[in-house]
């Protein structure tokens, strides 16, 4: 049986966010005894982010506004557990806990709507 939450099918949702997670969290531990990932932290966070957003969409998303908002959903959660992690571990400051999971957030959002267009394209095209 397939669930569903305000954003979509929540099996798909969860999925994503499970993936963004284990990736935020290998490059949270990579960057914790290696100091050229750390300082790319930010970057790569956001980069995640966007991804995992676009790709959420493309599966799941059912036009703009829902691919903008689970995107930023799934972008903005996987991003802060591995902020909080970083954090236990020393490496950041609370305020990028805040920071960070704002910026992955609108990232997310960002791929959200890029995996949105895709699906469109791709559905009408289909």
């Amino acid at each position: 049986m397939t669930q569903y939450c305000a954003l979509g099918r929540g099996g798909d949702m969860f999925k994503w966010i499970g993936i963004g997670t284990v990736v935020q969290l290998a490059m949270v531990l990579i960057g914790h005894w290696s100091t050229a990932v750390a300082n790319l932290f930010g970057p790569l966070g956001v980069l995640i982010s966007l991804v995992v957003g676009l790709l959420w969409a493309r599966e799941a998303a059912r036009g703009l506004g829902h691919g903008a908002g689970g995107g930023a959903v799934v972008g903005g959660v996987c991003a802060l557990i591995g902020i909080a992690v970083s954090l236990l571990l020393g490496d950041v400051s609370a305020m990028i806990l805040l920071l960070g999971t704002l910026s992955s957030a609108v990232t997310g959002l960002v791929g959200g709507l890029l995996g949105s267009r895709m699906r469109a394209s791709r559905v009408g095209a289909g």
